[in-house]
């Protein structure tokens, strides 16, 4: 019988975490996640595109480029497994004017350097085919993309954990954690009735506070703390018909992915994220911004009626970096980082992080030595 009151204790009931916890529990771990909130997935991965991203973009070697691959196979065989519902409807990368086009061979290369399946390069006449109200002058294809249902994905994650006998505990923040003589971890939460419990291993997932939770944990260095960086992405929704069947993305922008178009599960068509850095965790969508957003989707989509686009949500970002920065990889900091036995602490856990959560959750599991 096991010394520890858990043998596993995550923070965070986002999509990551969650993964993080069905990874240690299907490993045989009596498994706790805390969560703040009084739901599950409330924080980053309710305010996010849904979207089950190829792995094109990052660079190789990095953990998002190998972590959003073996993501994606992986989400893909959990979803339909579960009955959760999603569209692998593909995704045109599109490219419009010199500048664009000189970026496409180099977009191709590295996504069949990451191992994506099925890219291909479309003439004009081959992406007019498959979405006649399309303008580019050249696109690429990447057919394993699609959208899902994000908080359907949560809730079997979360029925995953509670079967093998571990817990989500709602309305339960991390107060903070202290290392154990011997080994282990002595975790404070608290909530309507503060407890305190042991647990062999701690990880701490819990997005847009990672670095809170880190300064929480007794013995973590400042210093391997990185600097936080908000960035926020706001959406419009369309009145009106769905325009394309598969997801639509311009290059990406510098620091992100970038203002793309999806067609939601639902049939509705949306227009986002953007990005701008804040401060403060505003997510206030200003209609103003409608024009701007006209304007760019204009460059693909020219038949964009005029007060088509209605302010839709926003999300916010766990970012590394700050504007005019290079985008730094995932962190998943383990005691070859921080010098602190049994513990995983993960930070700037953005985009692609949704799709690649099943996979963190194996790289947390086998950093952990389980």
């Amino acid at each position: 019988m096991s010394a520890f009151d858990f043998d596993a204790v995550v923070v965070g009931a986002g999509a990551v975490g969650l993964a993080c916890g069905y990874a240690l529990a299907r490993r045989g771990q009596s498994t706790l996640v805390l969560e703040a909130g009084p739901r599950i997935g409330e924080g980053v991965s309710a305010r996010n595109s849904e979207v089950v991203h190829g792995g094109l973009y990052y660079p190789t070697g990095s953990l998002k480029a190998r972590l959003c691959v073996q993501g994606r196979r992986a989400l893909y065989a959990f979803l339909e497994a579960h009955g959760v519902a999603f569209d692998r409807c593909g995704k045109l990368v599109v490219f419009n004017g010199p500048e664009e086009l000189g970026r496409l061979d180099g977009i191709l290369a590295q996504a069949r350097t990451n191992d994506v399946e099925g890219m291909a390069l479309l003439s004009v006449a081959q992406a007019h085919d498959l979405e006649p109200d399309l303008k580019c002058d050249a696109a690429l294809i990447s057919p394993e993309s699609g959208v899902f249902d994000s908080h359907g994905y949560m809730l079997a994650l979360q029925g995953e954990i509670e079967s093998r006998g571990g817990a989500v505990a709602l309305s339960t923040p991390f107060e903070g954690a202290e290392p154990l003589a011997g080994g282990g971890w002595r975790v404070r939460a608290g909530g309507s009735e503060p407890t305190v419990l042991t647990a062999a291993r701690l990880v701490t997932a819990p997005g847009l506070d990672a670095q809170a939770a880190a300064a929480r944990i007794s013995g973590f260095p400042a210093t391997s703390i990185p600097e936080a960086h908000y960035g926020k992405g706001i959406y419009f929704r369309l009145s009106g018909r769905a325009p394309f069947a598969r997801l639509i993305y311009p290059p990406p922008i510098h620091g992100a992915l970038g203002t793309h178009y999806r067609r939601d599960l639902g049939g509705q068509a949306v227009f986002g994220p953007d990005l701008e850095f804040v401060e403060t965790l505003d997510y206030s969508v200003d209609p103003a911004r409608a024009a701007v957003f006209a304007d760019y989707i204009r460059r693909f989509w020219p038949g964009l009626p005029e007060g088509a686009l209605q302010p839709d949500y926003a999300g916010i970002r766990p970012k590394l970096h700050g504007p005019g920065q290079p985008q730094p990889d995932f962190r998943i900091d383990g005691p070859e980082a921080h010098g602190l036995e049994g513990l995983a602490a993960l930070f700037g856990i953005e985009s692609p992080g949704l799709t690649s959560s099943l996979a963190i959750g194996e790289e947390v599991a086998g950093r952990l030595g389980i």
